[in-house]
């Protein structure tokens, strides 16, 4: 262990992983007085080609200097896809912890403001690295208030009862947010404004503690999202998430029904309902202040 007990992103990235293995799919025989869950670290070692005590101390913190080629082995041994062990990569060269000022809101761009706004039939907004919604376009508020500058997605989420109700697929939903969240925030794990997210939401959300303890990694850009919306019912609709060039890692997210289908009609009635209203201010006053409650609505 290192001299803080804190084994690192690296350490505590390579044991949550290795606990995910069943020792069957990697051709260790089963045993029935096996304690652990998934691969023991000797397992691992083995499986990698190298030493069990070298595993040891990198999973202990008490080395930082890798090689890529063991790393690679070590993913082999894991069963990492490509996005994974691109994460490891990364993790693993990451420089130590440093105290950080918190980065001041996102502004958005004056012309994918007014882009979006144009968009009558496609609900828009973009957020910022940690998933800070900064700006919006009517329909996207229409569609969710929680897509309102000035919100945060994954808190919105885990933490307010009504967005559970508005997705029906909300399982499948928050285990989609988070491997997308790590994949955004890389090997940046000390930026003060990730900290505070995960923070309340490990405190406040058993299933996010489940879901980020696991360690997953997956950047999904496009799928499909479903709404049950109180005023127009099911929307069936698919989003993409483009990244915004020139900024620091902000994000469009667009959403779309399939032409000719019922969602497609749904969104056209929202949207309708919409018009009429005056649109939600684009730019985001910073940070959203929780109300305290969690993810039960205590």
């Amino acid at each position: 262990m290192s001299a803080t007990g804190d084994p690192g992103p690296l350490g505590r990235y390579l044991r949550a992983r290795r606990e995910l293995v069943r020792p069957e799919d990697v051709g260790v025989p089963h045993q029935s007085n096996r304690r652990v869950p998934g691969l023991r670290r000797e397992e691992v070692a083995f499986l990698a080609g190298i030493s069990s005590d070298y595993y040891n101390r990198l999973e202990q913190g008490r080395d930082k200097n890798p090689s890529e080629q063991v790393l690679r082995s070590i993913a082999r041994a894991l069963q990492l896809d490509g996005e994974a062990t691109a994460y490891l990569l990364r993790i693993a060269v990451a420089k130590e912890p440093r105290r950080r000022r918190a980065r001041k809101p996102g502004v958005v761009h004056e012309g994918i403001r007014t882009l979006i706004g144009t968009w009558d039939l496609t609900p828009a907004y973009v957020h910022g690295t940690y998933m800070d919604v900064l700006a919006a376009n009517a329909l996207a508020v229409a569609l969710s208030p929680f897509n309102a500058p000035g919100h945060n997605s994954i808190l919105s989420a885990f933490l307010e009862p009504e967005a559970r109700g508005l997705h029906p697929d909300w399982e499948e939903m928050t285990a989609r947010i988070v491997p997308y969240l790590r994949s955004v925030a890389g090997a940046d794990v000390d930026d003060p404004r990730l900290v505070e997210i995960v923070g309340e939401l490990s405190l406040r959300s058993e299933r996010f503690r489940s879901l980020w303890g696991r360690q997953d990694v997956r950047h999904k850009s496009s799928g499909t999202s479903l709404f049950q919306h109180p005023q127009v019912g099911p929307l069936e609709l698919r989003y993409e998430k483009l990244l915004v060039p020139g900024t620091h890692r902000q994000t469009l997210v667009t959403y779309h029904a399939q032409p000719g289908s019922t969602s497609e009609e749904r969104l056209r009635l929202l949207a309708g309902m919409t018009a009429g209203n005056c649109a939600p201010d684009f730019e985001a006053p910073g940070a959203r202040q929780d109300a305290g409650r969690d993810e039960h609505g205590r």
